[in-house]
C-alpha cells in the first residue's frame, strides 16, 4: 500500500465545510462553488490520504471511522494556519509577538486575572509571559529587559532609566494565629513587646535592596521566598507578619488569623507603580496592558471608623515603613537624622492621604 500524499489546505477546509454544513450542496453554497467541485475535491482528498472519509451510500454523507479520526486533524491544521496568518498580520502592523510582565506578589490576584482575561480577549495572537516576584526583584527584571513592564512597590535608589506611574496601593495588616502570644494581648501592642517575637518577612531575591529592610520591626525574623509559605507559617503560629488584607480576609473572618493592633499602626497601605524602561518604546499591546493597571488608580473607600491620615513611626528612627496609617491618632514624629529619598507624590484624591515616606534599616 502506498504512503498517503500531502493534502492541500483547501482540501481540508472543503472537507470540514461538508461536515459543518451538512452535505455537498450546503457546503457548495457556503463556499460559493459548484457541488461538482466540492465532490471532486473530497474525492481527490480521499485519493491523497488513501482512505475513505465519507460514506456516500446514504442520502446525506456520513463520516467513516477513519473520517471521524482525520476530521479532528483537519480542524487542528486549519486553526493553526488561521492563527499563523493572524499573527503575521499583527506583526506586520507592529503588534508585539509577546508581552512579558512581572508583578509584585502583593498585587491582587483577582485584579490580575481580570486584566489578563481582558488582555487575551483584546490581543488573542499575543503571547503572555507572567512572573511574580517580591521587592527589588521586580525592578531588576525590568532593568535587565527580562520583562517589558512591572508592577512594583517604590524602591529607593532606582536608576533614572526606570519610569514609574502610580497604579494604586495594597492594604496591609499585621496578623498572627489566634493562639500566638501577641494575639492574647488586649489593646495596642507596644513596639518593645512586638520586637521580642519572630517576624515573618519576604526576602528580596535581587541585589537592588541588599542590606535594607522594609517593614521589619522584630529583632528576630524568618526570611521567606514566597507569600504562600508566609501565609501557611502565620496560620501555624510560628510568628507574626504583615499580609495583604485581601489575601487573609477569609482567615480573619473565620478566626484562623487575628489582626494585631500595634503601635506602628493596625493597617497600612503599600503603594504600587507601573514601571518600565524609559529608553524603550512599548508596543500597542504593552501600552494597552499598562493602561489597564493605571486605571486601577482610583480613590479607595476608607474602612469604617478608620482615620487614613499619614503618621510617621515614632520612637524608633530605624524602623522602616511605607504606608497610609489607619486608626491611629496623629503623633509628632521624632527626628530621625537625615531624611532619605521620597517616593514620587501625586495629587491625593479627596479624603485619602498620600503614603508616608520610607525609612530604611541596615541589616
Amino acid at each position: 500500500m502506498r504512503d498517503p500524499g500531502l493534502p492541500s489546505l483547501d482540501q481540508l477546509r472543503v472537507f470540514i465545510a461538508v461536515i459543518d454544513h451538512g452535505g455537498f450542496a450546503h457546503a457548495a453554497r457556503a463556499l460559493h462553488r459548484t457541488q461538482s467541485v466540492i465532490s471532486y475535491t473530497i474525492a481527490n482528498l480521499e485519493e491523497q490520504l488513501n482512505v475513505a472519509l465519507l460514506d456516500r451510500s446514504k442520502r446525506k454523507p456520513v463520516l467513516t471511522e477513519a473520517g471521524k479520526a482525520l476530521l479532528a486533524d483537519a480542524r487542528a491544521v486549519s486553526l493553526k494556519v488561521d492563527g499563523m496568518r493572524a499573527r503575521a498580520k499583527a506583526l506586520s502592523a507592529g503588534l508585539e509577538a509577546e508581552v512579558s510582565v512581572v508583578v509584585d506578589v502583593m498585587f491582587s490576584t483577582c485584579k490580575l486575572v481580570r486584566i489578563l482575561h481582558a488582555f487575551q480577549q483584546e490581543f488573542p495572537t499575543v503571547a503572555m509571559r507572567l512572573r511574580t516576584e517580591a521587592l527589588g526583584a521586580v525592578t531588576q527584571l525590568v532593568l535587565e529587559r527580562e520583562c517589558h513592564i512591572g508592577i512594583s512597590g517604590w524602591m529607593p535608589g532606582t536608576q533614572d532609566i526606570v519610569e514609574r506611574q502610580s497604579c494604586g496601593y495594597v492594604t496591609m495588616v499585621p496578623v498572627a494565629a489566634p493562639d500566638h502570644p501577641l494575639a492574647q494581648i488586649e489593646g495596642v501592642i507596644p513596639s518593645a513587646v512586638l520586637r521580642e517575637h519572630t517576624q515573618l518577612v519576604l526576602t528580596d531575591r535581587s541585589t537592588l535592596t541588599k542590606g535594607q529592610d522594609f517593614g521589619v520591626l522584630a529583632l528576630r525574623d524568618w526570611r521567606l521566598g514566597d507569600l504562600s509559605s508566609k501565609h501557611a507559617l502565620l496560620r501555624s503560629g510560628i510568628g507574626w507578619g504583615n499580609m495583604p488584607v485581601e489575601f487573609v480576609q477569609w482567615d480573619l473572618d473565620a478566626g484562623r488569623l487575628v489582626q494585631l493592633h500595634i503601635s506602628e499602626g493596625s493597617a497600612f497601605s503599600f503603594p504600587l507603580y507601573v514601571i518600565r524602561r524609559g529608553d524603550e518604546e512599548p508596543g500597542p499591546a504593552t501600552r494597552w496592558l499598562m493602561q489597564q493597571f493605571l486605571d486601577l488608580e482610583q480613590p479607595a473607600v476608607p474602612p469604617p471608623n478608620h482615620d487614613m491620615r499619614p503618621s510617621p513611626v515614632a520612637g524608633d528612627p530605624g524602623v522602616s515603613h511605607m504606608h497610609h496609617r489607619l486608626s491611629d491618632p496623629p503623633r509628632e514624629a521624632k527626628p530621625s537624622g537625615k531624611p532619605g529619598p521620597l517616593p514620587p507624590q501625586g495629587a491625593s484624591p479627596p479624603g485619602v492621604a498620600a503614603p508616608a515616606p520610607i525609612s530604611l534599616r541596615r541589616r
